[in-house]
C-alpha cells in the first residue's frame, strides 16, 4: 500500500485532514479549530515527503515529517496526519487502532467536560455557582468538570484591578491586543481573594459529587500559584492547569513549577502545548507537576500520547489529557488512545461537534446517531469496535459544506 495523496480541508472552522491511497482506503484525521486559518497550507506543506510511503508503517513514515512541527500550534498538522495514518493502518487490518497500541484496558473511558458550558454573563462568585449547576445537570453525567478562571478565564480583562499590569495603549481595556492570553503579573489582593472565592461558590454548589478542575493561565506568576494552590487546599480541586506555563508558551520551565508543585497538596497540570515526547521528559523525570495533560493533535499523535502516558505511570504522574476543539474525528482518536492507557489515567477533556450538523456527518460514535447527548454516559464514552478510528464520514452530507476551494476534498 502507498500513499498517493494528502489533502486539507476546512468543514464548519474544523480543519480535516485526508490522507488517500492506492489500494482506496482513505484515512481521517483533524486539527484544532482555532488554526484554520492556515492549516490548509501547514498541513499540505508535508504531501510530497509523504507521497509513496505505506501509511501502515505509521512510525517510519512520521520519521519524515515529525522533526518539523514544534510546540503549539504548529505541531497541529503533523499531529493530524499521525492520526490518519492510524485510522488507515486500522482499516487495512481491520481492527481498532487501539488493537494497534497493545490492545485496550478498559471499555469505557472516562471525560471531562470544559466544553458544554453557557458563556458566564460576568466573573462573580455567582455566575461561576450558575455555570457550574448548570454543567452538573446536564444529561451526560460529567464527573468531572473544568472552568476557566484567572487569565485564562479574563478575570484579568473583566474584573477591576485584578492584577498589577499596565494596560495603557491596549484597545480592549484590560487586556493585550493578542488573543493568545499574553497578559502576565501579580495579582492584587482583591484579584486574589475574587479568585478564590469564585472557587469556593462553584464547590458549594458541585459538593463531592462532581470533581472540579481549574483553567489558570498561563500569565500566572509562580507565588500567587502558589497562593491560590494552597488555598484551595481545604477543597480537594482535581487540579490547577497550566498556570505559569501552558497553552502558548514555548517554554516547559519545570524549574518554576518545582518552586509550586512539592509545596502543596493541590494537584498541578500542564502539558496542552508541548510537542513530542522528550519535551516532557525533565517535567516528568524531575516531578516537577503532579499532572501531564498532553492534546493529541498537538503533541505528535497517538503514538505520543501512549508513550507520554506509560513514562508518567513509571514516575508517579497521573494523566489527564486536553482535547477541546479537536472536533469529532478527534475525539474518536482520544477514544482509542484512552482504551490503551495505563492506570494513571483520569479522564481526558471531552470534544464536541461544532457545528451541530457535524453529528450527522460523524457516523459511529456510541449513542443515537445525530443526538449528541447520547454519546456520554454518566460521564464515560465506550471505546470503539470498528476498523480504525471506529467511525465513518457521510461524504454526502459533509460536501454541503465544504468551502469553495475544498470541493474537490473528496475525489
Amino acid at each position: 500500500m502507498k500513499i498517493t495523496d494528502l489533502r486539507c480541508a476546512i468543514i464548519g472552522g474544523q480543519p480535516v485532514i485526508r490522507i488517500k491511497t492506492d489500494e482506496g482506503i482513505d484515512g481521517y484525521g483533524s486539527a484544532a479549530r482555532l488554526r484554520s486559518a492556515h492549516i490548509r497550507w501547514h498541513v499540505e506543506h508535508y504531501r510530497d515527503l509523504i507521497l509513496g510511503s505505506d501509511p501502515t508503517d505509521v512510525e517510519r513514515t512520521m520519521l519524515k515529517i515529525r522533526r518539523l512541527g514544534a510546540f503549539k500550534p504548529w505541531g497541529s498538522s503533523v499531529s493530524g496526519i499521525e492520526v490518519a495514518l492510524w485510522d488507515i493502518a486500522g482499516k487495512a487490518a481491520n481492527v481498532p487502532v487501539y488493537k494497534l497500541l497493545g490492545g485496550k484496558v478498559r471499555d469505557r473511558v472516562r471525560v471531562y467536560n470544559g466544553a458544554i458550558r453557557t458563556p458566564l454573563s460576568a466573573k462573580n462568585p455567582e455566575d461561576y455557582a450558575e455555570s457550574s449547576a448548570r454543567m452538573k445537570d446536564l444529561p451526560q453525567g460529567f464527573t468531572i468538570i473544568k472552568q476557566a478562571i484567572s487569565f485564562h478565564g479574563k478575570m484579568d480583562a473583566d474584573v477591576p484591578d485584578y492584577y498589577y499590569g499596565d494596560n495603557q495603549g491596549v484597545s480592549t481595556p484590560g487586556r493585550h491586543p493578542s488573543p493568545s492570553y499574553p497578559n502576565r503579573g501579580l495579582l492584587t489582593e482583591k484579584g486574589f481573594d475574587h479568585t478564590v472565592n469564585c472557587v469556593v461558590a462553584m464547590k458549594e454548589v458541585l459538593g463531592d459529587e462532581i470533581g472540579l478542575a481549574l483553567d489558570c493561565g498561563p500569565g500566572m506568576t509562580v507565588t500567587d500559584t502558589l497562593k491560590l494552590a494552597q488555598a484551595l487546599e481545604p477543597y480537594n480541586i482535581m487540579w490547577l492547569e497550566d498556570t505559569v506555563r501552558g497553552d502558548f508558551s514555548s517554554s516547559v520551565d519545570p524549574d518554576l513549577f518545582l518552586q509550586i508543585t512539592p509545596h502543596t497538596t493541590t494537584p498541578i497540570h500542564t502539558g496542552e502545548q508541548i510537542y513530542l515526547r522528550e519535551n516532557f521528559k525533565n517535567l516528568i523525570q524531575q516531578k516537577a507537576v503532579n499532572i501531564v495533560g498532553p492534546d493529541p493533535l498537538d503533541v505528535g499523535g497517538i503514538a505520543e500520547m501512549k508513550w507520554i502516558a506509560q513514562y508518567a505511570d513509571l514516575h508517579g504522574i497521573l494523566f489527564a489529557p486536553h482535547g477541546i476543539g479537536v472536533g469529532l474525528i478527534g475525539l474518536a482518536a482520544q477514544i482509542q488512545a484512552a482504551a490503551t492507557y495505563p492506570d494513571n489515567f483520569i479522564a481526558f477533556e471531552y470534544s464536541t461537534g461544532r457545528p451541530d450538523w457535524w453529528y450527522d456527518i460523524v457516523q459511529g460514535l456510541p449513542g443515537v446517531q445525530g443526538q449528541p447527548e447520547t454519546i456520554v454516559r454518566d460521564g464515560f464514552v465506550d471505546v470503539l469496535d470498528r476498523p480504525g478510528l471506529g467511525i465513518t464520514l457521510d461524504v454526502e452530507i459533509a460536501q454541503q459544506y465544504l468551502e469553495s476551494e475544498d470541493k474537490k476534498f473528496f475525489d
